[in-house]
């Protein structure tokens, strides 16, 4: 055999390769964006069920209880492109209606509102990091989506290209205070 084809021939294996390790990695990260996106709907159903339990609590003024009630009810039912306005939503309500002094010390005042104070912090801090990792895997995602030989080569298949997930999920100020 002569060694340029020799050569071409390892040029084309090493190709091949190349191209299936990128095919592979790139299946690895649509399946890590599937699992963060679902870890983060997990948390943000989390979070409107504390809020949900919170507001239904009577610990909470029926004004502040009402807003927090609608907005996690809202967070809930909403679907696809809804459902980050809904879930700014839930977090713009929960800072009106806690990050007023008053109303914390009242909440806290008692065993079940400390706990249920508590348990709002932590989804609140768990839906922030599920975000994060979600939308860091998409960006993954799309920087490999995006060279040059992956879109040529058509390597991500029909897969619809991920999105992320961006929503005001700032928790009220007042709970890092409390802890």
């Amino acid at each position: 055999m002569h060694p340029d084809v020799l050569w071409f021939v390892l040029a084309l294996v090493l190709a091949g390769v190349y191209l299936s390790w990128t095919a592979g990695r790139l299946d690895r990260l649509h399946a890590r964006v599937d699992s963060s996106r679902a870890a983060l709907d997990a948390q943000l159903v989390r979070r409107s069920a504390v809020a949900m339990e919170l507001a239904t609590s009577g610990l909470l003024d029926p004004a502040s209880a009402l807003l927090i009630a609608d907005a996690a009810h809202a967070a809930r039912q909403a679907e696809g492109d809804d459902r980050p306005p809904a879930e700014s939503d839930l977090s713009r309500a929960l800072r009106a209606a806690l990050d007023q002094p008053e109303q914390l010390e009242e909440l806290t005042s008692t065993g079940d509102g400390r706990q249920l104070v508590d348990e709002l912090e932590a989804a609140a801090r768990r839906v922030g990091m599920a975000r994060r990792f979600h939308n860091d895997a998409v960006a993954a995602a799309r920087a490999l989506r995006a060279k040059r030989h992956v879109r040529y080569l058509r390597l991500a298949g029909h897969a619809p290209p991920p999105l992320t997930f961006e929503c005001d999920d700032a928790p009220p100020e007042c709970l890092a205070r409390v802890l």
